[in-house]
């Protein structure tokens, strides 16, 4: 097969759709056939997070505008600028990050990740959200096959755009093994970097409205108080839209003293904070997949998330689960899980198995699988 993917994410996003990219991407190349190919296509922008070196059968192909000017003439203006022109002809193209482009010729692959912004509207950015609402309906009736993060995924793909169960497939993620327990004396340098105090509570994702931080710093301020446990709370993650009101909940709950914010996090650095703490905290409101979940599992850290979309199937029973959007069960739990280590080392002891279940080969197999059905057609 002659297969392109658009790597764009990968290349100049460091979290979240760039990171589910590298990892798909990484454990697909050793389960292709001799004769695959596989052109992997970026903008002309900055490719902070690409690979250095390829496999022979990877090319490489820079398109000469940036990815903002591809997706105004591709998505906006609707430019038929076809990624043929630098990929060469193809078999399958998969566009894994929402949105198709032109494509003169080969079956097209498109993946959903998560449905925020049709599922969860109020917490979308407005302009973004009314971008998506026009134009990744007209990229899913373009693709010939549609793939999902999870199960929660491929049920709000169905009912929200009319389509067959045959009609979508569950890839899913997987976490890489450097994210496993380690001994909490190795890491003191991590903490040094980052000037933590032992014990903290971690959290980490963008900070925006979906992601609920303004709801878990009240609610751990109301918990310390009840619980009068001696735990900060550490936040990772960089800006994104609507964050100042993040940081107003910190003054209005007088706790600059013990809520920390570290910004962008260093990726190599992350199985050391997750390790460092003791409870890793991820009320958000709604997760196409959820990768802090399954790699905290994976650390063998016990985890509380609520119950929205894709997290109870990620999760399993190895996380504290609790209603999404109940304000007293958070507080409940945290109150609950940081005063009691016994329930901790619990779920801790709980979180290897459960995040073994997956893997970044197993979901490239099933990617893989479906490329070769798809192209048979």
């Amino acid at each position: 097969m002659k297969i392109g993917i658009d790597y764009t994410p990968a290349a100049i996003q460091g979290a979240g759709i760039g990171r589910y990219t590298r990892g798909l991407v990484d454990a697909l190349l050793p389960l292709l056939a001799p004769n695959d190919r596989v052109a992997l296509l970026m903008p002309r922008d900055d490719a902070p997070f690409a690979r250095a070196n390829w496999p022979p059968k990877v090319r490489t192909r820079r398109m000469p505008l940036t990815d903002r000017q591809l997706t105004i003439l591709w998505h906006r203006l609707r430019f038929p600028l076809y990624v043929n022109l630098w990929s060469g002809p193809l078999d399958i193209f998969h566009a894994p990050n929402f949105l198709l482009p032109p494509v003169r010729a080969g079956k097209k692959l498109l993946t959903i990740h998560d449905l925020a912004f049709l599922v969860r509207p109020q917490y979308a950015h407005p302009a973004l959200r009314r971008f998506l609402e026009r134009a990744a309906p007209r990229s899913v009736a373009q693709a010939d096959h549609i793939l999902a993060d999870s199960q929660a995924s491929k049920r709000d793909a169905m009912r929200l755009f009319g389509l067959r169960e045959d009609e979508v497939t569950v890839v899913g993620a997987g976490v890489e093994p450097r994210f496993r327990p380690l001994p909490r004396d190795d890491l003191q340098h991590i903490a040094r970097k980052y000037g933590l105090s032992w014990p903290f509570t971690f959290s980490v994702s963008t900070l925006e409205p979906r992601k609920n931080f303004d709801g878990l710093i009240r609610a751990f301020a109301e918990a310390r108080k009840k619980a009068r446990f001696p735990h900060h709370l550490v936040i990772a993650g960089g800006k994104g839209w609507l964050y100042e009101g993040i940081f107003e909940e910190v003054k209005r709950q007088n706790a600059e003293d013990f809520v920390h914010f570290l910004g962008y996090v260093d990726d190599a650095d992350l199985p050391a904070l997750y390790n460092l703490a003791d409870l890793f905290a991820f009320p958000s409101h709604y997760e196409g997949f959820g990768l802090p979940v399954l790699e905290t599992l994976a650390c063998g850290t016990a985890c509380l998330c609520t119950d929205t979309s894709s997290l109870p199937e990620i999760a399993g029973d190895a996380a504290r689960i609790i209603p999404t959007n109940h304000h007293a069960a958070l507080v409940e739990a945290l109150a609950e899980l940081l005063t009691d280590e016994r329930a901790r080392l619990e779920l801790a002891r709980r979180g290897p198995a459960q995040a073994a279940q997956w893997t970044w080969q197993a979901a490239a197999r099933r990617l893989y699988n479906v490329y070769v059905s798809v192209s048979a057609c």
